[in-house]
């Protein structure tokens, strides 16, 4: 007898593999179109690094904590609030930094930065933040070196030895993420409709909005005397790291709030972040 699967089951599968191919194919579209010098360059202000970290590691996870106590949510979108207050490094805040008119070359820096540190501080920060929860530091740990800092690491060794083949590929595989970041969107909101639907109006949206906007808040205001540096920073420590999050989600965890909350969290910032980013850049 032929073992057939569900339609939402058939969606989730899709979703699942789109996760893959997306976070790869980010890392790897990131490391042909940089060098390390250009990594490196922006953060040589070592005190402006230290407040980033502290933005991005402390404060905003412990928004996350915050928001919790007050907006009590279930288990699984609680997880998935914590899981993007712990993962920083969004692969797209170069564009969000153009839109608000922020420094490119700090922009490219400090996600690179954050994206890296996150790898490490996710295993580490996650299992303490969730005591009741069975979550193994290495599953984390391996999901996230395997499908984002070795396809990194490797792809910036090409750009380094091979420059004309990594700029050759280099689009190749940014279009190959933008098609499976629209795939896993669709999968993933097709498959869990209900429970999408489930949370709007819910006290979930009110402290996903509520935690993008104070994260920027805290960026800004962490940022400097730059203008085009604080822009940088505010939007950078909102846009939390979906690349990492739904790798860890999508690897780790069972429950479909985790991905439904990582979802939440991910399309009301796009609106509320690319508003902000362009009413940020027509007053600059």
């Amino acid at each position: 007898m032929v073992e057939t699967v569900s339609f939402t089951q058939f969606l989730e599968s899709i979703g699942y593999l789109a996760v893959l191919v997306f976070v790869v194919c980010s890392m790897l579209a990131m490391g042909f179109t940089l060098t390390v010098p250009e990594i490196l360059e922006p953060l040589r202000d070592l005190r402006l690094v230290a407040r980033a970290l502290a933005a991005n590691f402390v404060l905003v996870p412990l928004l996350a904590v915050v928001l919790l106590v007050i907006f009590p949510l279930t288990e699984g979108l609680a997880v998935g609030l914590l899981l993007i207050g712990c993962a920083a490094g969004a692969p797209f805040l170069p564009k969000l930094a153009e839109v608000a008119k922020g420094d490119r070359a700090f922009s490219v820096g400090l996600m690179v930065l954050l994206m890296v540190v996150t790898i490490a501080y996710l295993p580490l920060v996650l299992p303490l933040a969730l005591p009741g929860i069975a979550v193994s530091p290495w599953e984390i740990a391996r999901s996230l070196v395997f499908l984002m800092l070795l396809p990194l690491a490797l792809a910036l060794g090409v750009r380094a030895r091979y420059q004309a083949i990594a700029e050759g590929v280099a689009p190749v595989m940014s279009r190959a993420s933008g098609l499976a970041l629209v795939v896993l969107m669709v999968a993933f909101f097709v498959a869990y409709l209900s429970d999408l639907a489930g949370v709007v109006g819910s006290t979930a949206v009110l402290a996903a909005a509520i935690f993008l906007l104070i994260s920027c808040a805290v960026g800004y205001v962490l940022g400097g005397r730059k203008g085009e540096i604080r822009r940088v920073l505010a939007v950078g420590t909102a846009q939390r790291n979906l690349a990492a999050a739904t790798a860890v989600a999508a690897v780790n965890f069972t429950d479909p709030d985790v991905i439904v909350m990582v979802l939440v969290v991910g399309l009301i910032g796009l609106v509320i972040l690319m508003v902000v980013g362009g009413e940020m850049g027509r007053r600059a």
